[in-house]
């Protein structure tokens, strides 16, 4: 009985603790979903208002009795990211209207069958590739034309459904132009999420390098290999940033701004590629007990410091100046120390000195300025 009752208070407690996770994981999911909703809820309203005020005006002011496709037209026209949008809702608007163009004509003359239906999107969709269209507009027109063939056909609609789906897109057209404000934000705010990373795995990339702690760089390289991710981020919410104010007539006093970011996405792009190599490096040293200077750990600390006052420039400007003397001072101090002895100690050198290069960049200095900045050592270990 004593294994069997031991085994029984084994399974509660299990169910103890299981219990707190599954609450966690649970409020966890939950978070991430309002999140995500929070995320989409501009563009959620912005395809909610824009169907009811095409609706509107086609039933009010134009006075077609049923304007279904003029909400339609609008929610699929505005089904895009900003970056992709004014060229795609146009692109999408001239499907439809093609689409419910086409159809109304064949069902006026035809009326509906199987071989109408085939026919009719075969047409359809021949037109939109004949007036130049792509994959989007051309599935857009045959879509277009199979719903108004089979599920609403009507020989006496005339031209009211290809005018609903042309006003539709028009309201879409127009609401695009409209960008949520978090568009502007948020290259800033993921550029500065980005070197606040890179600057905790040059830390952590120190002290594993310092104590001699593989699990420190082993998870320090994992970081940084996980790195890019945020860069694609970066980069995808960099073009949106300036399609919005390129295209946006409420947006453009942002330009400079914005642009001022998108110009970052390169140079952080080599700067995290040149770290990731570095520590790469610092974890062989680890792993293979080698060598390696006892000030190395401390410049990769310096390191750390420039690339968090970047950060920390995009929204204090001041900082900028700050980083730059940091890094100037650390390009400089490289040209001064001993070629050391070991390849992974060459190896941490040379890409620190190319990394000083590239978040010199950052600061708005230019590639030749920087380069000065990290004198040519006389050993022959260069930056570049």
């Amino acid at each position: 009985m004593d294994p069997v009752r031991l085994t029984l208070d084994q399974l509660r407690e299990l169910r103890d603790d299981i219990a707190p996770q599954a609450a966690r994981r649970s409020r966890a999911s939950i978070r991430r979903r309002v999140e995500r909703w929070r995320s989409r809820a501009f563009f959620i309203a912005q395809c909610a208002l824009a169907a009811g005020v095409a609706w509107a005006f086609a039933r009010y002011v134009v006075g077609h009795k049923q304007p279904f496709f003029a909400p339609v037209a609008a929610m699929v026209c505005l089904g895009f990211s900003f970056g992709q949008r004014l060229r795609r809702v146009a692109e999408v608007m001239v499907g439809v209207a093609v689409g419910v163009g086409v159809g109304d004509l064949f069902v006026k003359a035809f009326g509906t069958g199987v071989a109408q239906l085939v026919f009719v999107i075969a047409l359809a969709m021949s037109v939109a590739v004949l007036l130049g269209a792509g994959n989007l507009m051309t599935t857009q027109a045959g879509v277009q034309a199979a719903i108004v063939t089979t599920l609403l056909p009507n020989p006496n609609a005339g031209f009211s459904r290809w005018q609903d789906a042309a006003l539709g897109g028009l309201v879409a057209l127009a609401a695009a132009t409209i960008a949520p404000a978090a568009a502007i934000r948020r290259p800033r705010q993921q550029a500065a999420g980005v070197l606040s990373e890179l600057a905790e795995i040059l830390n952590e990339t120190a002290d594993g390098l310092r104590s001699r702690d593989e699990e420190a760089v082993t998870d320090a390289l994992r970081r940084a290999r996980a790195s890019e991710s945020r860069l694609d981020d970066l980069r995808s919410a960099a073009e949106e940033g300036v399609a919005v104010v390129r295209l946006s007539p409420f947006r453009r006093r942002h330009r400079g701004r914005v642009q001022e970011i998108a110009d970052l996405v390169v140079p952080l792009d080599r700067a995290i590629r040149n770290t990731r190599v570095l520590v790469r490096r610092c974890a062989v040293s680890v792993w293979r007990d080698e060598g390696m200077p006892a000030e190395y750990p401390m410049l990769l600390e310096r390191l750390a410091d420039g690339t968090r006052l970047i950060g920390e420039s995009l929204f204090e400007p001041a900082a900028d100046v700050a980083a730059h003397r940091v890094l100037g001072e650390l390009g400089r101090r490289t040209a001064d120390l001993p070629l050391p002895a070991g390849l992974s100690a060459v190896v941490v050198l040379g890409q620190l000195r190319s990394t000083i290069i590239d978040l010199l960049e950052l600061t708005g200095t230019s590639y030749d300025d920087a380069r000065k900045l990290v004198p040519l050592r006389l050993d022959g270990l260069d930056e570049k």
